[in-house]
């Protein structure tokens, strides 16, 4: 019998009514046209017709060399489902190591899967089961997705890993992680497992969307501590939006992020961290032309790298907490991080701090952002109750005249003792709060999705000090600061420094020049004094002190200083007055 190169679907045995199940009609021309292409070498297609095709109760064994195409999202559409099998995992498409010994030498080759839905709503575990996927293939050769629409999974949706020579494009995964509480591996809408095969992996994520995804709506992952973290890998364009983070970087090697955004997630826009299967957070990434924008705690979370890492030309607004937030997980990384590169970003209307330093930065390169109108947060403390409305993310008090924005990132406390339930908020106006759903996906702030009645009391904490540009809490070395415009030109005034060290930082040996650091609402710089910095460095409050100079270097014929010149010694090695 000849086995065609292109085949129906409906000629070999799948209905596409809904109801049959389509599984094993699926998996024996799978291997039928995958045992005709390993004869002589000639990948072949099965062609979907529009219908709705049930796979249940166990997922279908993928062969190389054999594509998937459908006849478009919504009209072809897979529904997975498990009611027979409530212990199994039902992804449509799955080749594993694990399961199905995976490998550089044995694995799938020239395939194709595109135009076509996944409905993963039917698949429901007895506990989170990381398999239940929409798709799940390992060590795919030469492959590329296309224009498919994977939603509902009780897993992460599109979670393929070790791709080589593959392009990911116009990939939509919507809330998918159905079952995983936030907490747990996978979860994601696109996660992606990198490392096998070798030092590099030819990858390009291209025009996907991720939203309300239960962790990441875009992750990349080594998987194995000992492998070397590959380069290679591009995303452009992609958005993701309402996930816990928005697009992560856990174990890449210069990771090249361009034209995304990353908005409203519920932790951090673009995060780097030990957060990983492996504990290695990536290396040698550049961030840049991207929207980081409205996310509930943080824009930027990087930790646990060695470095290099650089965002330029980002822009980073609106977030809860900090645009910029350094710092370290524990069981990760703790060195200090080196070559940090902030360059040309637009930091701004952040909550807290636009760019806030928790961990060691050695050699870090700050310069020519604009940094400005950070420290929202500023609206005092406030309690209501009376004629008080709720709506499933919004809480309005008619009689409050709160400074919009004032409360942004802010814990709200609605309720009283066995009643009393808590929210966050993501932006306010004179009299309404906006809140962020409980979780990724959800169409409510509330727990239960249980509205709190109206005249329910409300209370909302202080606004924090200081809120500023730019904040060290840790220990800096070699830092360069230069030609950045740190201020606050708003109405009022909520950035209230440009500069602080705090009394965890040390500041040493660094330049800082070219800088204007006024129009902040309370000083140019802050500091506290609690110990010096190492042999021939500063202490934190002396090397604020001498930030308030201007630093730039000045023509040979120029005065050396407008102000008065420092004592002999007064300058740490490696500052300059200008």
């Amino acid at each position: 019998m000849t086995v065609p190169l292109t085949a129906d679907a409906h000629a070999y045995g799948l209905v596409g009514d809904g109801t049959a199940d389509d599984g094993p009609a699926l998996q024996k021309l799978v291997d039928t046209l995958g045992d005709a292409t390993a004869e002589d070498g000639r990948p072949r297609t099965v062609r979907v017709p529009a219908g709705r095709y049930v796979i249940r109760d166990r997922p279908v064994l993928w062969r190389s060399g054999v594509s998937l195409i459908g006849a478009g999202r919504g009209a072809t559409c897979f529904a997975l489902a498990n009611p027979g099998a409530p212990d199994r995992p039902v992804p449509l498409a799955w080749f594993t190591t694990a399961q199905h010994g995976a490998g550089r030498d044995q694995h799938i080759a020239d395939v194709t899967f595109a135009h076509f839905e996944i409905d993963g709503s039917g698949v429901r575990t007895e506990e989170y089961e990381v398999l239940a996927k929409g798709l799940g293939l390992q060590y795919v050769l030469r492959g590329r997705f296309s224009d498919l629409y994977i939603h509902d999974t009780a897993a992460t949706g599109f979670g393929c890993d070790f791709l080589q020579d593959t392009v990911v494009e116009g990939v939509l995964a919507e809330r998918c992680g159905r079952q995983d509480p936030g907490e747990k591996m996978g979860g994601a809408g696109i996660g992606i497992g990198v490392g096998g095969w070798g030092p590099v992996e030819r990858l390009a994520v291209t025009d996907c969307t991720a939203n309300g995804n239960g962790t990441n709506g875009i992750f990349l992952e080594l998987q194995q501590d000992h492998w070397a973290p590959p380069r290679g890998i591009r995303l452009t364009a992609c958005h993701t939006e309402d996930n816990r983070y928005g697009i992560s970087d856990w174990g890449a090697d210069g990771l090249l992020v361009t034209a995304c955004t990353m908005i409203g997630n519920h932790v951090a826009g673009f995060d780097v961290s030990a957060q990983g299967t492996t504990s290695v957070g990536g290396r040698g990434g550049i961030v840049t032309g991207c929207l980081i924008d409205g996310n509930a705690r943080d824009g930027v979370a990087l930790g646990n790298t060695p470095g290099p890492y650089a965002f330029r030309g980002n822009r980073i607004s609106g977030n809860g907490r900090y645009g910029y937030w350094q710092h370290n997980l524990a069981g990760g990384d703790q060195e200090p991080a080196v070559d940090i590169v902030l360059e040309s970003n637009d930091i701004h209307d952040n909550g807290l701090d636009g760019i806030h330093l928790d961990a060691p930065l050695h050699e870090p390169a700050i310069f020519g952002n604009r940094i400005r109108g950070n420290g929202r947060r500023a609206a005092p403390g406030a309690r209501g109750g009376q004629d008080v409305t709720c709506g499933p993310l919004s809480l309005t008090d008619p009689h409050a005249d709160w400074l919009p924005g004032g409360h942004r990132g802010k814990t709200l406390t609605a309720g009283a003792g066995d009643t009393e339930v808590t929210a966050v908020v993501t932006d306010n106006t004179a009299t309404r709060l906006t809140l962020a759903p409980r979780r990724p996906g959800a169409r409510t702030a509330w727990p239960h999705d249980a509205v709190p009645a109206p005249g329910t009391a409300y209370r909302l904490p202080d606004a924090p000090t200081p809120r500023t540009g730019l904040t060290a809490a840790a220990a800096v070395t070699h830092p360069y600061v230069h030609g950045n415009r740190i201020r606050d030109d708003g109405h009022p005034r909520t950035q209230t420094h440009a500069l602080w060290l705090a009394h965890e930082a040390t500041w040493t040996a660094g330049r800082v020049s070219g800088n204007d650091f006024s129009g902040n609402a309370s000083a140019a710089t802050r500091s506290t004094r609690h110990r010096a910095a190492d042999a021939g460095g500063t202490t934190t409050a002396d090397a604020a002190r001498r930030l308030r100079a201007p630093a730039a270097r000045p023509p040979r014929s120029a005065p050396p200083c407008r102000s008065p010149r420092p004592p002999p010694g007064a300058w740490p090695p490696g500052w300059r007055c200008g």
